[in-house]
């Protein structure tokens, strides 16, 4: 089966979140099951720098108004191909956002070129080349399933993935006239939204089937809470709505085989783990004091709940805890954390920007990596932290929900505990969980088998895959299965 995946970035091209890392690492996980997948993803300049050959497949007068090509192309490991639009992708740094912080103004051509270019290779657009299924990835690519919808075939399945309700792609009504549908396509089957245009909503209406990224997260945004006013239509489409857990790279992200970690490890050898979190201590100028060492690998968002952190950082120092954040965002929250750097200097310290092996670092040496987040679709960071032993403070929401098993005495019982789990939204909460978790450190022998069991954890895309596979096989009609849940 020859499925088309559909992105606006993706894992080693280009990477802000961590869509990237999902549309990275599905393809070579559904190898294995019978399907070929490529990505379709914009020509940035981080991409196109890292194409070197490529083949050009077509080529485009009118590209939305700019000239482009497709380039064919095998890079990374990844079978992709890649709209060359200078007009559109090349720029400066952060494929969304200007240097001065503000989306483009172009974004709705950016992203419909997306949609359009994809729409038109499922459909014949490239001899040869005729994939079953569009698989769209988030706003970015949610105009493809309508062009599919309101063009002269729709014999083509499409999915849409939901990575982030919050993010809808909303533009003015002004737009539509320029998006190459026609015009009974504005309306609320279509692409219309509170008399606006999103993207989202337009690829959740027009898609056969809508995924998310975790089961718990599936059911959050069928409620006015989570729904961000899409629950409506997602609980009037309730049959073809579907929860299946993000996975991770297990390759990639490896103990035994990093090479960002200053000495590697497994389970049986966990000990290693002090090599380094005398590294990570050492990077971030943080002192030597035994104690947990508390880590952040986070955009620095309310979202994230970052402010809540905030708020517990001094109890957490109180606590004989410390502190290392990696990550960038708001702000006023980056202040706040270089306010508490200040305070306690040697036990708290914050690098700005992403870094990509500096996380490794970081989930290799550091005790414990807190995700307090309000909301959280699926959370791979979590994921990562289980499997490198570092274990897990997370709040009960979303995927986080999902993946981590609360070290309450139950679990601790029966031997199956994998993290800590409290309330969102409560900086009280917050702090309870850290001081829990401080207590659970200093008992050696808990805290060993509650990594050594994050570790033996299945973090890899292997069910998720299966179930992925499943789901195209069905709407094909290649399976009698109806139910992707099965």
């Amino acid at each position: 089966m020859e499925v088309l995946s559909v992105a606006s970035e993706v894992y080693p091209l280009i990477k802000t979140g961590g869509l990237a890392d999902v549309a990275g690492a599905l393809p070579g996980a559904l190898g294995s099951r019978g399907v070929t997948m490529r990505t379709l993803v914009p020509g940035y300049p981080a991409v196109m720098g890292k194409l070197g050959g490529g083949r050009v497949v077509r080529e485009l007068d009118d590209l939305f108004g700019v000239p482009a090509k497709l380039i064919a192309a095998r890079v990374e490991g990844l079978d992709v191909i890649v709209i060359d639009a200078p007009a559109l992708y090349d720029r400066p740094g952060n494929p969304y956002v200007s240097p001065d912080g503000w989306d483009w103004p172009d974004n709705w051509k950016r992203f419909a070129a997306l949609g359009w270019v994809a729409a038109e290779l499922a459909q014949g657009l490239v001899e040869g080349y005729h994939p079953q299924v569009l698989h769209c990835h988030d706003w970015q690519a949610g105009l493809a399933p309508a062009y599919i919808k309101f063009g002269p075939t729709n014999d083509v399945k499409t999915v849409m993935t939901i990575h982030n309700i919050a993010f809808k792609g909303s533009f003015g009504a002004e737009i539509f006239s320029q998006l190459r549908l026609p015009p009974h396509a504005f309306e609320m089957g279509g692409v219309e939204f509170y008399g606006g245009v999103s993207y989202l909503k337009s690829g959740m209406e027009c898609a056969d089937y809508v995924t998310t990224v975790s089961p718990n997260y599936a059911d959050e945004i069928r409620t006015p809470e989570f729904g961000m006013g899409l629950e409506g239509l997602l609980n009037g489409r309730a049959d073809t709505v579907v929860g299946i857990l993000n996975g991770i790279d297990v390759h990639a992200w490896n103990p035994a085989s990093d090479a960002a970690l200053a000495q590697t490890y497994s389970a049986n050898t966990i000990q290693a783990r002090q090599a380094n979190k005398r590294d990570v201590v050492e990077k971030f100028g943080l002192d030597g004091v035994d104690g947990p060492l508390f880590c952040v690998v986070s955009r620095l968002t309310d979202q994230k709940g970052m402010d809540l952190l905030l708020q517990t950082v001094d109890g957490l120092v109180d606590l004989g805890g410390r502190l290392a954040v990696l990550g960038s965002g708001d702000a006023a929250l980056e202040d706040g954390f270089r306010a508490a750097w200040a305070r306690h200097t040697g036990k708290v310290s914050i690098i700005t920007g992403y870094n990509e092996q500096l996380s490794h670092l970081m989930q290799g040496g550091c005790d414990a990596i807190l995700i307090p987040s309000r909301f959280e679709p699926c959370g791979l960071t979590q994921l990562y932290g289980l499997r490198y032993g570092c274990v897990p403070v997370v709040s009960r929401i979303g995927g986080l929900a999902d993946t981590v098993i609360d070290a309450n005495p139950a679990a601790l019982a029966a031997e199956v505990a994998t993290g800590v789990v409290f309330d969102a939204g409560s900086a009280h909460a917050l702090y309870e969980a850290v001081r829990r978790t401080v207590r659970l450190y200093h008992d050696d022998k808990i805290w060993k088998k509650i990594q050594r069991r994050g570790m033996k954890s299945d973090v890899s895309w292997d069910t998720s895959a299966a179930r992925y596979a499943d789901l195209y096989a069905n709407i094909t009609g290649l399976m009698s299965n109806d139910d992707p849940d099965n």
